[in-house]
């Protein structure tokens, strides 16, 4: 099921991706001394891919995203924009939307002013920005909440504007760095669900960060397992399951989604007693498989 270490660019003759990484290396200065943190990090990110990066806590992930945007200057290697050097001059490059943990909204601005954000930022008409923002609260689930303030919704809502923020100026490629980590389980499935269709139906590119091995299989078309620090691929995944993109229950009940798992879950090499004895750090579906 393993197919090991990706290959950094696309074949010859194949569409030239959205995404390349090429020998990146990262590392900080720290108490006077160097720490290695990303090393000889190769990946590619097809046009209209989901692929989910997975890895040891404090391995480079965060690092890796925002390195490939631009937010943080790599030592080496090369970042590739459809086929074009990233802008060594640290500006982020168009068509790309960042998604955190945390939504960030702004609490004096409505749900729907927080969405417009990034148009009046872009200089959208007000008209058009009004209406695309109003179309994707109503997608996503938010109809009759765009003039409710960030205080009044649950987190679940929130993470849904912020969701919203990052969609309406049609970006081409999506950053995601653990969006759903905070939320609880039946949320989670929901907003997965959604995110997907959405960017499904869109043809749009995502890199996703996450520490759960079961969001990563459920959602991905590829999952990539990075190694501790200096972070390198160490294994990569194809996912192949037996169910519709968005139906995040029947990818955790299709055959073949424990395999992924524990397969995964191995490949971390986290010793057991980190995660308090054997089998608990293994998921549920996995267990039960």
């Amino acid at each position: 099921m393993s197919e090991g270490t990706l290959q950094a660019a696309a074949r010859p003759g194949s569409p030239v991706p959205p995404l390349s990484v090429e020998h990146l290396a990262k590392a900080y200065r720290t108490g006077g001394r160097i720490l290695p943190v990303v090393g000889d990090l190769t990946f590619a990110l097809a046009r209209g891919e989901i692929v989910a990066i997975v890895g040891p806590s404090g391995c480079g992930k965060t690092t890796l995203l925002n390195a490939v945007c631009g937010l943080t200057p790599a030592d080496s290697g090369r970042i590739l924009w459809n086929g074009m050097p990233l802008d060594r001059r640290g500006r982020t490059p168009s068509g790309i939307g960042y998604m955190l943990q945390k939504d960030l909204l702004l609490p004096w601005r409505t749900a729907l002013d927080n969405v417009k954000l990034g148009t009046e930022l872009r200089g959208m008409p007000r008209g058009q920005a009004d209406e695309r923002a109003r179309a994707l609260l109503d997608q996503l689930g938010l109809h009759g909440f765009a003039g409710a303030y960030p205080a009044t919704l649950s987190g679940g809502m929130r993470q849904r504007v912020a969701l919203a923020r990052t969609l309406i100026n049609d970006p081409d490629v999506l950053l995601f760095d653990e969006p759903f980590a905070a939320l609880d389980f039946q949320t989670k499935l929901l907003i997965e669900a959604d995110t997907v269709r959405l960017v499904r139906d869109g043809g749009k590119s995502v890199l996703l960060i996450t520490h759960d091995i079961e969001e990563a299989v459920s959602i991905a078309d590829r999952v990539l397992v990075l190694s501790g620090r200096p972070t390198t691929v160490k294994a990569a995944y194809t996912i192949d399951l037996d169910c519709a993109p968005d139906d995040m229950i029947g990818a955790r009940e299709s055959a073949g989604f424990g395999d992924y798992v524990r397969q995964i879950w191995a490949d971390l090499d986290i010793p057991r007693t980190t995660v308090g004895g054997a089998g608990r750090g293994i998921s549920r579906a996995a267990a039960r498989s």
